[in-house]
């Protein structure tokens, strides 16, 4: 009799052990895209804030005096930073599960545009800061385009107002 239970014991064990593993699997399938949404919508609000600081940043430097220079330390965790000279553009695009606005639709908050469109299961958020009429994005000196990735290191960007009729701003990025 007693060896009866303890094959019961060990049969009950391991189909407890089983549901208990079945559970942990269903809660995690629901949890786990919900955590990474939550992740992606706080690196959206974070770059949010960078493209704010570099656009805050523009302005001082411009409404000094030429020559004019600050430093500006940027870490991008996820997404791509562009700095467009010929169309004096700051654009900076992320894939995120977390759909920031309306897809479709342009989002305004204060200078900055903001259009999220659906890419399959993910969204692809895109914020523009447009500075014609205002000032001469260049970088390095010229009317290039230049593209900045994600890294785990910080970018010190330098900020220079070059001054001219065209309010000059020149970007470089170390």
């Amino acid at each position: 009799m007693s060896r009866k239970k303890r094959g019961q014991v060990w049969v009950e064990t391991v189909t407890y052990t089983l549901v208990a593993l079945v559970m942990i699997g269903l809660i995690l399938a629901f949890a786990k895209p919900k955590i990474e949404e939550m992740r992606d919508k706080v690196l959206i609000e974070q770059s949010l804030g960078m493209i704010k600081d570099i656009d805050q940043t523009i302005f001082e430097v411009g409404e000094d005096t030429a020559g004019n220079k600050r430093k500006l330390e940027i870490t991008i965790k996820k997404g791509l930073l562009e700095i467009d000279g010929e169309n004096n553009t700051i654009t900076f695009a992320i894939e995120s599960k977390n759909q920031y606005s309306e897809p479709g639709q342009i989002y305004v908050e204060g200078n900055l545009r903001i259009l999220t469109t659906e890419k399959g299961k993910y969204n692809e958020v895109t914020m523009v800061r447009n500075y014609t009429g205002e000032y001469d994005i260049l970088y390095k000196n010229e009317n290039a385009t230049k593209i900045i990735t994600s890294a785990s290191n910080q970018y010190n960007f330098f900020i220079t107002n070059n001054g001219g009729s065209s309010k000059q701003i020149n970007i470089e990025i170390e």
